[in-house]
């Protein structure tokens, strides 16, 4: 038999699957914890911090990639191996591969810089008030979360540690490397994290460029799995691994979204919307990046999302429990707001409790709940909470059809959508449009999977893929009664949104609240 094995590397684990690579059918999966988790406030070795540092150790990614591979794939005829990371999360190294961190351990800068990273963000404006052309895709400026700056940060705070860096290279392209022995760059990472265009990189930061790659699009093959990675893992066959993918971008075959005209929501903690095409096209105003055949080939996407999401709604339920059980608090909340009617007491949320991602691209933005009066009540606002995120994700999708991109079909997807009946029947009503839930599990595993198999030729391309591999079946969630009184606080919620006067006062107050408890 014939398998694949898919790889998805979170923030804080993870996980693989390993499919039958003729029928499509899971045959096991696997999870793995980082050792290290998310580096905030000190290095392993008891280096503090600055504030605004997300930081990660690269050899977590090894120990996680040999354990799941073993566990998956020993005695294995392994055909193609897919994976997908969290972007952009790049690191320094050497000419070999070698992470900087492994000679520096004391050196914050020498260490994998997880997309939250946050004290990236001057360099990116500082790149923004420069300008150039290669901002134009991406609304005229880059995030802090992205390649560019966070190479800029270390140029500037760590030259040395600069100087002995051959490489600065995503987590995801820097794995690939390592079990295929070849360097073999993302276009998906690259034109999306690092701006890279037809023509090449930008030139926004000395001395980057010659520490890039050329990188290679979707379902291309980098080369088989080494042998020594062969000898740890157990696994024979062609094991031919494939270039890296953006984790949200990863899950679209899996989820049968390989047309143009279809919107895609990865409901997570945070939030991650795609907008597909079949053209080359500006970019949205107000919308994040776009790129042509980086995420599948043929296909425009351009690409938005929420900084919070379901951790917008964990912090309410850990904060206000009903049940010892996580799932049977969430329910409980989820039951109390779906008896509440919409706009319960005339509450009205701000989703910007991470910051805003559209229409400012603000991440010092806070969040808002406003109409409140004594009769305000819990399932009240947790249902305001909930509406919130519906109208932040709406505003994405308005966005993209006001920029003139035609939007037939929208598909919700990841643990957001499959774990919260009440969160997505709020969004249809909110959005006023059908909503597809694919019934699969592990869609970012078998997205990356699909990948593989692309790659190594077990299928054709992606269409292929997805047809043998991706969704068979999904729920569909239809409008109900509640969409006619959404309307006037959607209304509202754009009203509140673009306010100038609230966005600087909600900017200001982020910044208080971390002066007072002394962050930032």
């Amino acid at each position: 038999m014939r398998c694949l094995i898919g790889l998805d590397f979170g923030s804080l684990s993870a996980r693989g699957v390993l499919l039958d690579a003729e029928t499509g059918a899971e045959l096991a999966h696997a999870f793995h914890p980082y050792a290290h988790g998310i580096l905030t406030s000190v290095l392993p070795d008891g280096t503090p911090l600055p504030a605004g540092f997300a930081l990660q150790v690269a050899a977590d990614y090894l120990a996680a990639a040999e354990d799941l591979l073993a566990r998956l794939g020993r005695g294995r005829d392994v055909a193609g191996i897919g994976l997908d990371f969290t972007a952009s999360s790049p690191l320094p190294a050497r000419a070999d591969g070698t992470p900087l961190s492994a000679s520096h351990p004391g050196e914050p800068h020498a260490y994998v810089k997880l997309w939250k990273h946050a004290a990236a963000q001057p360099w990116a404006e500082e790149i923004n008030a420069r300008g150039g052309a290669f901002l134009y895709g991406f609304g005229g400026k880059l995030s802090g979360e992205w390649l560019l700056p966070k190479a800029a940060e270390i140029a500037a705070c760590a030259p040395t540690l600069w100087a002995e860096a051959d490489r600065f290279i995503e987590a995801g392209d820097w794995l690939v490397w390592q079990l295929s022995g070849i360097e073999a760059r993302s276009l998906d990472f690259a034109a999306y994290k690092a701006q890279h265009l037809p023509a090449g990189y930008p030139d926004a930061v000395p001395g980057l460029a010659p520490r890039l790659g050329p990188p290679h699009p979707p379902g291309t093959p980098a080369a088989p799995l080494t042998d020594a990675w062969r000898q740890r893992t157990g696994i024979t066959g062609a094991a031919v691994v494939a270039v890296a993918v953006i984790d949200s971008h990863v899950v679209l075959p899996a989820v049968g979204a390989i047309g143009p005209g279809t919107f895609v929501g990865a409901l997570g903690t945070s939030a991650a919307c795609l907008v597909l095409a079949d053209g080359p096209r500006p970019l949205p105003p107000g919308l994040e990046g776009a790129a042509m055949g980086a995420v599948l080939p043929g296909l425009w996407c351009a690409e938005a999302g929420q900084a919070a999401f379901g951790d917008m709604l964990a912090w309410f339920v850990h904060a206000f429990p009903l049940a010892p059980d996580p799932a049977e608090n969430y329910a409980r909340h989820a039951a109390a707001a779906s008896a509440v009617p919409p706009g319960s007491g005339g509450l009205l949320a701000l989703d910007w409790f991470g910051g805003n991602r559209v229409p400012h691209g603000d991440p010092g933005l806070s969040g808002l709940l406003a109409g409140l009066t004594l009769a305000a009540t819990p399932a009240a606002i947790y249902r305001a909470l909930t509406e919130s995120l519906a109208y932040g994700t709406r505003s994405i999708l308005d966005t993209a059809v006001e920029g003139g991109v035609l939007v037939d079909r929208v598909i919700l997807t990841s643990g957001g959508a499959s774990a919260n009946p009440f969160l997505v029947q709020t969004i249809a009503d909110i959005m006023d449009r059908e909503i597809e839930v694919p019934r699969i599990e592990n869609a970012t595993c078998v997205g990356a999977a699909i990948h593989g198999a692309v790659a190594a030729g077990v299928v054709r391309d992606f269409a292929e893929g997805a047809a043998r591999f991706g969704a068979r079946e999904s729920r569909t969630f239809t409008p109900g009664p509640a969409a006619a009184a959404y309307p006037a606080f959607y209304a509202e919620y754009r009203r509140l949104a673009a306010d100038p006067d609230l966005v600087a006062a909600l900017r200001t107050l982020r910044r208080l609240g971390g002066r007072s408890t002394g962050r930032s």
